[in-house]
C-alpha cells in the first residue's frame, strides 16, 4: 500500500487552490492543470483517482536532480540550458484523421490518414499529394491506417512498411503490416506495388480498439511491431496469441533464430516481450535500447524499457484500475513482472514517440518526446541510462497524435482528428 502521507500532502495543496498536485520521488509539488478529452475507450480515465501524477516509487533519492543539471558539453563551454519556452510553432498543412508520418530522404513526408489514404507532403511547396495502390483498411473506432516506416536500406530498395486494421471473417478484425515498393511520380504523388503482408495479429477478434501496430527497425535491421491486446486483456499472457506483445521479425517477416521463445514455435516464436496493453510508441535511444509507451486503463499509462523476453504484467498488474473501478494489483505487488520506468495517473494518453538526436535543439539531444492525447501536450522525457522520468510538458492546446524529428532537427507534430494541423517546432530565437 502506498504511503498515505504524500496523498494527504496532495489533498492539502488541492484544498489550497492548486489545480493539480504532482507526487514525485522527492515529495509533492503544485502544478497548473492540463485537461482534455480522452479516447473513447478511456472515457473514465482522465480526472479520476485523486488527481495525482505519479512517478516510480523505486527511483533512487536524487533522481529528479537529472533535470536540474543540464547536460555538459565538455571543456570550457557553458552548460546547455533549456529556454523557458523552447518552441515556435508553424502550421504547414492539414490532414483528416492523420495517424503517423515519416520523412523521405528528399525531405518530403509520408502521412497516413485513418480512412485509408497515404499522403505525400512537400514542406517546401506545401503541396499535398496522394500515394495510390495502398491496402484496403478496416476503418472504424481506433482502426484504419496506422504507422508508416522506411526500410533501413530504403535508398536502394524503395521499401516502405505500413500497418493497418484488416477485416477478417464476419465482424472480426486485426492489425497487419505490409511492405511495398514506393514509386514517386514527377508530380506530387506516387504508387505502391509488390505488396507483401509480413505480419498479422493472431487471432482476429471483434471490436475496433487497441491495435497498437507501431513499427520500428533496430540497428541490425530487425523489425519490431507492437501488437495491442484488442481490449481482450487475457491474450497478453497467452503465448498461443500474438496479441498484447511486441514481436520481433526479420525484414521479410520470418522469425529470427535468436528470439527468446523461438523453441515454442507458432506465433510464440515471434514474441520479443509480452504482457502489454496498447503500445502506441516505439523508439530506440542512442545506445540501441528500445523504449515503449502504452496506455493504461483508468490511470497507469506506462513508459517501459523493452528487455528481451520480459513480461510486463498486463492484465495481472497495472498502476491503474479497471474502468468500472475494480482495483488491479499494482506492479510493486508482483516483482516478477517488469515494472514501468515511469507512469502517469491521471493519464497523459500517450501517442507518438521520438528520442531526439538532432542539432537544432542541442539541449534536447537524447531526450524523448511523447504526444499527449488527453493531456493535449508534448511530454518531454529525460533519460539516465535505463532510468527515465518526465522532465516537463508543453501545452499544445490540441490532442497530439504523432511526433517526428525532421532532417534538419526540427520537431514535427500531427494533431489528432479531422482537419488536424501539421506543425513544425523550431527554437525560440534569443
Amino acid at each position: 500500500m502506498r504511503s498515505i502521507l504524500p496523498v494527504i500532502a496532495c489533498l492539502t495543496l488541492l484544498s489550497a487552490g492548486c489545480e493539480r498536485a504532482a507526487l514525485t520521488a522527492e515529495g509533492v509539488t503544485a502544478e497548473a492543470a492540463e485537461t482534455g478529452d480522452a479516447d473513447a475507450d478511456r472515457a473514465f480515465a482522465a480526472g479520476t483517482r485523486g488527481l495525482v501524477v505519479a512517478r516510480p516509487a523505486s527511483l533512487p533519492a536524487g533522481a529528479d536532480a537529472i533535470a536540474a543539471a543540464p547536460p555538459r558539453t565538455g571543456g570550457p563551454l557553458p552548460a546547455l540550458r533549456v529556454p523557458a519556452q523552447p518552441f515556435v510553432k508553424t502550421e504547414y498543412a492539414r490532414f483528416d484523421e492523420p495517424w503517423a508520418m515519416t520523412f523521405l530522404p528528399d525531405g518530403r513526408l509520408l502521412v497516413t490518414e485513418k480512412q485509408g489514404r497515404l499522403r505525400l507532403f512537400d514542406p517546401n511547396t506545401r503541396q499535398v499529394g496522394e500515394i495510390i495502390g495502398v491496402p484496403v483498411v478496416a476503418y472504424g473506432g481506433q482502426g484504419g491506417f496506422g504507422d508508416v516506416v522506411l526500410h533501413p536500406q530504403f535508398a536502394g530498395n524503395r521499401l516502405v512498411y505500413i500497418s493497418y486494421a484488416e477485416q477478417g471473417d464476419g465482424s472480426t478484425r486485426g492489425a497487419a503490416v505490409t511492405r511495398a515498393t514506393l514509386t514517386l511520380d514527377a508530380g506530387s504523388g506516387g504508387s505502391l506495388s509488390n505488396l507483401q503482408v509480413v505480419w498479422r495479429q493472431v487471432p482476429k477478434v471483434g471490436g475496433s480498439a487497441h491495435y497498437s501496430h507501431r513499427i520500428a527497425f533496430d540497428r541490425f535491421g530487425k523489425l519490431l511491431i507492437s501488437s495491442g491486446e484488442r481490449q481482450q486483456m487475457t491474450p497478453a499472457q497467452d503465448m498461443q496469441s500474438n496479441l498484447g506483445k511486441i514481436v520481433r521479425l526479420n525484414a521479410d517477416g520470418s522469425v529470427p533464430a535468436d528470439n527468446p521463445f523461438v523453441a515454442q514455435g507458432g506465433v510464440a516464436a515471434q514474441v520479443w516481450t509480452l504482457g502489454h496493453r496498447n503500445v502506441l510508441g516505439l523508439a530506440f535511444d542512442a545506445a540501441g535500447r528500445l523504449w515503449e509507451h502504452e496506455m493504461g486503463p483508468m490511470g497507469g499509462d506506462e513508459l517501459n524499457l523493452v528487455e528481451r523476453g520480459s513480461n510486463y504484467g498486463w492484465p495481472i498488474v497495472s498502476n491503474g484500475d479497471h474502468y468500472d473501478g475494480t482495483p488491479i494489483p499494482d506492479h510493486d505487488t508482483r516483482p516478477e513482472f517488469n515494472a514501468p520506468e515511469a507512469w502517469w495517473t491521471p493519464v497523459i494518453a500517450p501517442s507518438g514517440f521520438v528520442i531526439y538526436s538532432g542539432s537544432m535543439f542541442p539541449y534536447f539531444r537524447g531526450h524523448g518526446f511523447i504526444g499527449g492525447l488527453a493531456s493535449q501536450a508534448l511530454v518531454r522525457i529525460q533519460f539516465d541510462g535505463a532510468r527515465a522520468r518526465e522532465a516537463t510538458r508543453y501545452d499544445m492546446g490540441r490532442r497530439i497524435r504523432e511526433v517526428e524529428q525532421g532532417p534538419d532537427g526540427a520537431i514535427w507534430l500531427l494533431e489528432d482528428g479531422d482537419n488536424a494541423r501539421l506543425l513544425k517546432l523550431t527554437p525560440v530565437l534569443p
